[in-house]
């Protein structure tokens, strides 16, 4: 038989066709999205490690300086509240914007109000890297390296890389990882958001936690329902600053969304499939004031 793509649409699969996405239901690949994902983090980060060790990461330019603190900028009720995010592709979308700029469209996303930044560094799946990071650095506000952290190397590396905020995914960590790994980015000054999917993974929540969001979108079945966040709002201790992630994609939910006291509201696709991205955010926050 042929090789093809497995209904995961991630790695190349030797099955047979009946096993594959043509007929998915037949499916018998065990590893869902994420655990692929997981599986390539970790060698990346093994190669990457011998390539250059923390200390020449330590050495660099961006991890002696100062950071800016998200979760001030999200509790300052002048501002959006929008963590703005630079994509260019997703495992369950393919290619959304493959020439964007980060230089342009993050200078724009500041000016335009931004609260925060989020910029997608893993590049087998999301077609991102940390010089895009890099570039949207030149901004005076927040920038999250948003990736799939397994190893405190990832932290001292986006540290180095200019990141005032990491992401940490409850969904592929324990709560013991959790903890371990947010000790290390609040001993480098980085702010910490941890993200949920469910109530179980409540668990995971730890004082060096600064920020919880809720990702709307399950990252098993990439279904997405705004309830989610709507649902666990009442469970995340009123210590933590609350963000919602995924499936925003008008005005009418952040204002729902604030109602349930959410202060953050991080939106990358919305804007990143316009022709461009900067002016379907511009119009998106002047709808957003009006």
């Amino acid at each position: 038989m042929y090789p093809v793509t497995c209904i995961l649409q991630l790695v190349p699969c030797n099955l047979y066709p009946a096993t594959c996405n043509l007929y998915p239901a037949t499916c018998n690949t065990k590893m869902n999205i994420l655990e692929t994902i997981i599986a390539q983090k970790k060698i990346e980060v093994a190669e990457r490690k011998q390539q250059i060790p923390v200390a020449v990461l330590e050495k660099m330019e961006w991890f002696s300086k100062p950071v800016f603190s998200l979760r001030k900028f999200l509790s300052d009720e002048s501002k959006t509240g929008i963590i703005a995010e630079f994509k260019r592709k997703s495992p369950s979308k393919g290619w959304i914007n493959a020439n964007a700029d980060p230089s342009v469209v993050t200078v724009a996303y500041t000016q335009h109000g931004a609260s925060g930044l989020s910029v997608l560094t893993d590049e087998e799946f999301f077609g991102g890297s940390l010089d895009d990071l890099k570039k949207a650095r030149v901004n005076d506000i927040p920038v999250l390296r948003k990736d799939f952290m397994i190893d405190a190397y990832q932290v001292v590396e986006a540290k180095a890389a200019g990141a005032d905020v990491i992401l940490l995914i409850a969904a592929n960590l324990t709560s013991a990882s959790v903890k371990a790994l947010a000790a290390t980015a609040k001993n480098l000054g980085l702010e910490v958001l941890l993200e949920i999917h469910n109530e179980q993974e409540l668990e995971h929540i730890c004082e060096e936690v600064d920020i919880v969001g809720v990702n709307n979108r399950n990252l098993k079945t990439f279904e997405v329902s705004i309830e989610t966040s709507v649902y666990l709002s009442r469970l995340i201790p009123a210590d933590k600053i609350k963000i919602s992630e995924s499936g925003i994609g008008d005005v009418g939910t952040i204002n729902e969304l604030k109602k349930h006291d959410y202060k953050g509201f991080l939106i990358g696709e919305n804007f990143m499939k316009a022709p461009d991205p900067s002016i379907a955010f511009a119009a998106f926050v002047a709808q957003l004031k009006s």
